[in-house]
């Protein structure tokens, strides 16, 4: 029988996750803290932990033992108040229940469909540019431009603002789901003030009729759900298609140019780039780690858990850890069969949207695959730092058309 440790003996690790040098390069970190044990002490910030992709896979699971209704991040919400109303992120069944009805509804297979030709016909227009202007950044001028209209559009919020706001509001809205470090109040105090915008252009009387926001609200309207959960739902439907669609479209980019035989793999064979996708969303997953807590006493890996413990999820490492993907799981490789990664979370909390991020991505990549025979870097990338996404900022690049 396994032995049980109490939660006060579990190894305790000194080096801080997120302190500004391990984001920016994480992986040997977190080699280490999967090293340590099942679950570890974060010695700086007195919180638990799991990185290997056994344990934090069983978290994601339970949602029962493992709650969401306390907060994604290390505040307990259940004793401190939230800085926003709680979305379907940070909610528990009933009313996740709901709310995930209502999105899964109207992010059905049909629904998703129907957003490919005009997500084609962007992608195109956007192409076209690229290869007239041959050198260019792929996050500004690519992973940034493209989510912020074509999705944007399809929500059906109004585009004048969009870019001002959206980015550094889901910047400021996902630095909560980390430790209060110097680099999430930066986040949290450059995009705050941003959330009056969002919330009135939210709002159904701006929504475009016949958009995904508006159906939305015909749940409300229905009595399914209620209009402040409307409200969330639009906003929750925009982090899904825009935020983390813009650091998944880089990250596939950014290992596809420093991975040029398998760029030349996908430009062959354009079919192969929902692959390419797949295990970018492993190899950088553009959440790194959130938080469930502890609604009953428990054992994780082992070690006992008291009710009301804060357990920090890591995918980031899960998603490269050797035991479920092999002893080359820190290398980017298209031919893998990376599905079942955690990067979408996974059980009742598994993201709802990602149809929408997949969908802009493979549209936007595989016409950009298609055209181009390669791609160069012509700077170094400059990385967007942050508590809970990984990212970049700039991504300069040359490219051959086909």
């Amino acid at each position: 029988m396994e032995s049980v440790l109490a939660a006060s003996t579990v190894p305790v690790f000194t080096q801080d996750p997120y302190a500004p040098e391990h984001l920016a390069d994480p992986y040997p970190l977190f080699a280490k803290m999967r090293a340590a044990g099942p679950v570890v002490m974060m010695q700086e910030h007195s919180l638990h932990a799991v990185t290997r992709f056994a344990e934090c896979k069983e978290v994601l699971d339970d949602y029962r033992t493992y709650i969401s209704g306390a907060g994604a991040g290390p505040k307990n919400l259940h004793h401190e108040p939230s800085w926003r109303a709680q979305g379907i992120m940070e909610s528990d069944p009933p009313i996740h229940t709901d709310m995930r009805h209502a999105m899964a509804g109207v992010i059905s297979p049909r629904g998703v469909r129907s957003l490919r030709a005009g997500f084609e016909a962007y992608a195109t227009e956007l192409v076209d540019s690229l290869l007239e202007a041959r050198s260019f950044d792929l996050i500004k001028d690519m992973a940034e431009v493209f989510p912020l209209r074509a999705f944007g559009d399809a929500v059906g919020i109004p585009r004048e603002g969009r870019a001002e706001n959206l980015p550094a509001l889901g910047a400021a809205n996902f630095s909560t789901f980390g430790p209060d470090t110097a680099l999430a109040r930066e986040h949290f105090a450059a995009g705050s003030g941003m959330n009056d915008w969002a919330m009135a252009n939210t709002a159904r009387e701006n929504l475009s009729p016949g958009s995904l926001g508006a159906q939305i609200w015909e749940y409300a309207d229905r009595g399914e759900i209620s209009a402040d959960q409307a409200a969330l739902l639009v906003r929750a439907m925009l982090s899904a298609g825009l935020d983390t669609t813009i650091f998944s479209l880089g990250a596939t980019l950014l290992a596809l140019v420093s991975n040029p035989g398998e760029y030349a793999k996908v430009h062959q064979s354009p079919k192969l780039v929902k692959f390419a996708i797949d295990e970018a969303f492993r190899y950088e997953s553009p959440f790194q780690s959130f938080y469930r807590t502890t609604s009953r006493d428990t054992v994780l890996g082992g070690v006992e858990l008291p009710a009301d413990t804060k357990v920090a999820v890591f995918v980031g490492s899960a998603n490269r850890d050797a035991e479920r993907w092999g002893p080359r799981a820190d290398e980017y490789d298209i031919t893998r069969s990376a599905g079942g990664h955690l990067a979408f979370g996974m059980g009742i909390h598994q993201c709802v949207g990602q149809p929408l991020s997949r969908l802009e991505m493979e549209v936007l990549l595989t016409e950009f695959a298609k055209r181009v025979k390669s791609v160069e870097l012509t700077a170094e990338p400059e990385q967007f730092l942050h508590t809970t996404l990984r990212g970049w900022k700039s991504i300069p690049v040359k490219i051959t058309a086909a």
